[in-house]
């Protein structure tokens, strides 16, 4: 995907501040794992900064707004689960750092898996059951865990790794914490229809909607 200068320029504008030092922190990384021969860490490094970029332009490419705040739990999120979890060891040194986001994740997907079934509806908030969509949500999120769960399993199995630390209890607990997160994202969806108010996690919905209005060519407020 070719990127013009307006574009680039545009793209860096968009971005929450504290992702700046994420990105500073990652090419340091990089650089020192390529001074020093740590060339596993300076891959994970590298690897974690495109990751970081692709929601920012993927975005951008199509021309969808993502609230800044929920833009930068994204890019937290990848930072913290492949460069913390990984090259600073953070499963290892936390019990609850997987706990954290597992349920974090599960929380985001709940409510992208709510924003793409409404949009299904185009907005159509009177024709969109809220428990219908928000049980949608809640599996879509609950999707996701489970094949996290099968991806570490097979990379336990072919490449070595310990991801599953204790087998199938560390599965059945991180399933257990996507069922909770699952709930709170689907329901925040839920709240948004029911009240259309900055309600909890609502907020981020309302947001992405107003600002999107193109996808959502049935919505109508109350």
């Amino acid at each position: 995907m070719i990127v013009s200068r307006a574009t680039f320029h545009s793209v860096l504008k968009s971005v929450p501040r504290p992702t700046w030092a994420i990105w500073v922190l990652l090419l340091g990384e990089f650089v020192a794992g390529l001074w020093t021969a740590r060339y596993s860490a300076s891959f994970v490094a590298l690897g974690t900064l495109a990751l970081t970029l692709a929601p920012i332009f993927f975005a951008r490419r199509y021309h969808i707004y993502v609230p800044r705040s929920f833009m930068g739990m994204i890019i937290l999120f990848i930072f913290a689960t492949l460069f913390l979890g990984e090259v600073g060891d953070f499963y290892e040194r936390y019990w609850w750092w997987d706990v954290v986001l597992h349920g974090g994740s599960a929380i985001g997907f709940g409510l992208i898996g709510f924003v793409a079934m409404f949009m299904l509806f185009q907005g159509d908030r009177f024709a969109a059951p809220p428990l219908a969509i928000g049980l949608f949500a809640f599996c879509f999120a609950m999707s996701i865990g489970g094949l996290w769960e099968i991806f570490e399993y097979l990379m336990d199995q072919f490449v070595g790794t310990n991801m599953q630390k204790s087998g199938i209890d560390d599965t059945m607990a991180d399933l257990m914490v996507d069922a909770v997160g699952g709930v709170i994202g689907a329901g925040a969806g839920v709240l948004y229809l029911w009240y259309e108010r900055s309600v909890f996690l609502a907020g981020w919905i309302g947001e992405f909607v107003d600002r999107n209005r193109r996808l959502f060519s049935k919505y109508r407020s109350k």
